[in-house]
């Protein structure tokens, strides 16, 4: 299978053959030139000459993006060498030619990626006794190879789809900055640099693509037939062949420790099966059943697939706040709230079911809205309340605890309006429901102005939280625990206690408070990641989003 995501790494064999071909003629020597301003350890003997740089990249068509910046990158460096050393090939380079032969062994297997030839030509080059050294014809065309395929690889790598591929896939969040020149200039002169140190990503990104590896290390080793059984579950003490293929499976996965090839479900697998679970996004019952089987038997080459999915999608966001903020994971049902950028606490929540999609995007949380008003929109006007309406009129309207106001905000009498004339679409009014005990959106909503009109709110349903999959709402995000939410925002205003906090959501009268410091909320989709534990989860993709993530990255 040959994966586009990883097709640029298929330019490090003609980087490596073009280092070992002997180019013709000699090289020009420039003047010596201000050397004050580099390290003993970055002052590089040799320098490139900018006309050979000029018609590198006029030959070079494939780095056309990046000539500005290649350019810019040598100026201001005065043309000496990024990569090349007295020595041969610097630490960093080393570092950087790993990386992107490391890419080719997490779970891809496409022969074009890494060639027996390959890896003997790059294992030679990084021996520096035997590899490049400054007087080599060679070196200023490895020089500038390196040097575009860092533009190169860190757009693809780092930078991801592009913005406007991104927002057809439905994702709405800002995407980060990455200045690539100012980068590459710190990775080439840092001291001892592993290169992935300093990548531009999310650390999600790199706890990822090290769960990668060990996907495809299990992968390369392990060949597995599917797990099969007409019984309906196993349970702690049950004896079964099956009881002993799952211990195997959850040996490698890492859920049970040690090596225990018996049939007897013990105690251990009980609660390595809960742990299993956990990461799956399943009901954690500690039994073997439809759902822990199926999870089970899913390849590993789909699996692997889904992380690269998600990487990807990590390549688009901030690389990592350390302001306070609030994530909601939509595949995951889970909003989780940081503080200073570590993690506070996290609850359950309920998100948008499919067609009515809780949108991925990012705002600031501005206020909190004790006992809210409803006012209900125009989907639910149409389909739910104006059928409604039209039936019973201010009966329905009474039972709803709802009431109907103009655009002054002044109470309407139902009975002199004729509901017949109207649809959802034309409606002159608003319909809202009172705050109290049947108020859809319960005691307390959280606003980030936004124009998708979505926000966090209370629920009177709270029964929904306890089901595994939690996509009921019409888009907006019930919490439940929005009590501490609130009191989480307003513990730096001491004019906020506990006990005004509990009036306020009790008050039966709608009250705004103001949330001093603007707290970022980011709604995100992300079906595999890795959780604060370090366990690798995945989760069902709940509106399709991967699918078509997949086709972009990966073709039909």
């Amino acid at each position: 299978m040959t994966i586009r995501f990883y097709s640029l790494l298929a330019l490090l064999s003609f980087i490596i053959f073009a280092a070992c071909q002997q180019e013709s003629g000699s090289r020009k020597r420039t003047k010596a030139r201000d050397t004050s301003h580099y390290t003993k350890q970055a002052y590089i003997e040799q320098t490139i000459d900018s006309n050979y740089v000029n018609k590198f990249l006029q030959s070079h068509n494939a780095y056309d993006a990046y000539d500005e910046y290649i350019l810019n990158f040598y100026r201001k460096r005065d043309f000496h060498f990024a990569w090349i050393n007295k020595d041969g090939l610097t630490e960093q380079a080393s570092n950087f030619i790993n990386l992107m032969k490391n890419d080719a062994a997490y779970g891809i297997k496409d022969s074009s990626l890494m060639t027996p030839d390959l890896q003997q030509l790059t294992d030679t080059l990084l021996v520096s006794d035997v590899g490049l050294k400054p007087g080599d014809t060679a070196v200023p065309r490895i020089e500038m190879l390196l040097t575009a395929q860092f533009f190169a690889y860190g757009n693809k790598v780092w930078g991801g789809l592009t913005a406007d591929t991104a927002k057809d896939l439905e994702w709405f969040i800002p995407r980060k900055k990455i200045d690539m020149e100012s980068l590459l200039d710190s990775m080439v002169n840092k001291k001892n640099n592993a290169f992935e140190d300093d990548e531009p990503v999310n650390r999600q990104y790199i706890l990822l693509r090290q769960q990668l590896k060990r996907l495809a290390q299990i992968e390369s080793g392990k060949k597995w037939d599917s797990i099969r059984t007409t019984q309906k579950s196993f349970k702690k003490g049950d004896s079964s062949e099956v009881v002993a293929l799952v211990k195997n499976r959850l040996e490698a996965f890492g859920d049970l420790p040690g090596t225990d090839s018996s049939k007897r479900f013990t105690a251990a697998l009980d609660t390595a099966i809960r742990n299993f679970q956990l990461r799956m996004g399943l009901r954690e019952d500690g039994t073997i059943n439809k759902g822990v089987l199926d999870a089970l038997n899913t390849p590993l080459q789909d699996r692997i697939q889904k992380i690269l999915l998600n990487m990807e999608r990590l390549r688009w966001v901030p690389i990592e706040p350390t302001t306070d903020y609030i994530l909601v994971n939509i595949p995951q049902f889970k909003m989780h709230v940081y503080d200073k950028g570590k993690l506070a606490w996290s609850c359950n929540v309920v998100v948008g079911k499919p067609g009515a999609n809780t949108v991925i995007f990012t705002k600031e949380l501005r206020y909190i809205v004790f006992s809210p008003y409803w006012n209900v929109p125009p989907g639910i006007l149409a389909k739910e309340v104006l059928p409604g309406l039209k039936r019973s009129g201010s009966g329905y309207l009474a039972r709803q605890n709802m009431e109907i106001v103009g655009a002054s905000g002044k109470t309407i009498s139902p009975g002199s309006i004729n509901f017949s004339k109207y649809s959802g679409g034309n409606f002159p009014y608003i319909v809202r429901q009172k705050p109290g005990g049947k108020n859809s959106l319960g005691k307390v909503k959280f606003l980030f102005p936004n124009e998708y009109n979505i926000y966090l709110h209370d629920t009177p349903a709270r029964y929904l939280f306890g089901e595994n999959k939690r996509s009921f709402s019409h888009g907006c995000i019930r919490i439940s625990e929005p009590k501490h939410l609130a009191q989480w925002l307003l513990r730096g205003d001491s004019s906020w206690t506990d006990k005004k906090i509990d009036e306020a959501l009790d008050a039966g009268k709608e009250k705004y408070a103001t949330v001093k410091d603007k707290v970022p909320v980011f709604i995100v989709y992300f079906t595999a990641f890795v959780d604060s534990d370090g366990r690798l989860n995945f989760r069902d993709d709940v509106y399709g989003h991967d699918q078509k993530l997949a086709a972009s990255l990966f073709g039909k």
